[in-house]
């Protein structure tokens, strides 16, 4: 497996292995992962540069051009594709990365005409939001969405974001199409999954890199031919929170491999299985780059825990706060829920990688 170091997180996921137990960095780069992609020839199309707090790639505009101009990741989906139709004699894996939705939210013009702009809704948002919220809270908040909507960009961005979505949707139904059309659709295994969240003006915030529920919850679809694990009842839907170094060791399982020990994830299968199965476990979320430091976050059945590098906490009950608008933290009467989840906090945490660092101890 060749990952670079700033796929160290990606790298835990196929791991199955949180940051302490990973040091993978390959001597040199062997292949450029980005196909041909077209991107408009005067940038920034949308948003003007700001200043030093803006991302270099938070713009967004439709392109005039087809798909397969468009190239990206409708080339990457159409090749899988291509692949599933083809006869494989032993059994394959195969992953299709989609970088979009990703920054910037260029797509083909019928992806932004999908979401006209009158009809575009904003996300649930609370002005005073972040007056509960820690100071390292604050920060991770970021001045980018304070800036946007003062300059009426933010439903305009928020369009961005939706057509570029929908774009990675159409990629998806690609590679399902080739998939149904393939002699291997009834014994294929299909994970669909992201990499995190990303908040559109929630917590007033325009971006991922954060700990609350909208940055760190991603979708997670597994789906089993029933000839390979059939299922228990008649719900779909898994209502435990897990995480996403649980998919490896549920792939081993499913697919009959030998099972390893050593590993932090845990095999979802009985979940798989049976959605409305017992899962006594939270899912534990880490964001530590070095601007920002060693931070984590729990989040159980029915609370989301977060601990920042300097101690201070937040807390919500998801129950009756979905958007995360009360802080609990230091509300009487949530001591005990705070000490059950921070036993799962991590023990021992791995340095963050730079660029410029020759490897880590």
């Amino acid at each position: 497996i060749g990952i670079s170091p700033r796929g160290r997180a990606r790298c835990c996921i196929i791991l199955a292995m949180r940051p302490p137990g990973i040091n993978i960095f390959p001597k040199k780069k062997t292949e450029n992962p980005f196909p041909r992609t077209l991107y408009p020839k005067k940038r920034p199309v949308s948003l003007p540069r700001g200043g030093p707090w803006q991302y270099v790639e938070t713009d967004w505009g439709p392109l005039d051009a087809t798909d397969a101009e468009y190239g990206g990741d409708y080339l990457i989906s159409e090749w899988i594709g291509e692949q599933l139709l083809k006869k494989h004699d032993k059994p394959f894996f195969l992953a299709c990365g989609i970088y979009r939705p990703h920054l910037s939210w260029y797509a083909p013009r019928e992806f932004f005409d999908l979401h006209p702009l009158e009809k575009v809704l904003l996300p649930p948002h609370l002005d005073n939001d972040l007056d509960d919220v820690p100071a390292r809270g604050q920060v991770m908040a970021g001045k980018e969405f304070d800036i946007i909507r003062s300059r009426g960009h933010w439903k305009k961005a928020v369009r961005g974001y939706l057509a570029a979505t929908s774009f990675a949707d159409a990629c998806v139904g690609l590679v399902l199409d080739a998939l149904r059309k393939s002699r291997y659709l009834d014994s294929t295994i299909v994970v669909l999954w992201g990499d995190h969240g990303y908040h559109i003006g929630q917590k007033n915030h325009i971006a991922k890199s954060a700990l609350w529920q909208q940055a760190t919850r991603t979708p997670l679809i597994i789906h089993v031919p029933e000839k390979i694990e059939p299922r228990i009842g008649s719900s779909k839907r898994c209502k435990s929170p897990v995480s996403l170094v649980d998919l490896y060791p549920t792939l081993v399982e499913l697919c009959g491999l030998p099972v390893r020990k050593d590993l932090d994830g845990r095999s979802l299968a009985p979940l798989v299985k049976n959605p409305e199965a017992s899962w006594p476990y939270p899912a534990v979320i880490t964001h530590s780059p070095w601007w920002h430091g060693t931070n984590h976050a729990v989040r159980s059945t029915r609370y989301h825990y977060i601990r920042y590098r300097d101690g201070t906490e937040e807390l919500y009950d998801m129950s009756s706060d979905p958007h995360q608008w009360q802080n609990l933290a230091h509300k009487p009467g949530y001591a005990a829920a705070k000490e059950d989840l921070k036993k799962w906090l991590p023990k021992t945490n791995a340095n963050h990688f730079r660029g410029n660092q020759k490897g880590l101890k």
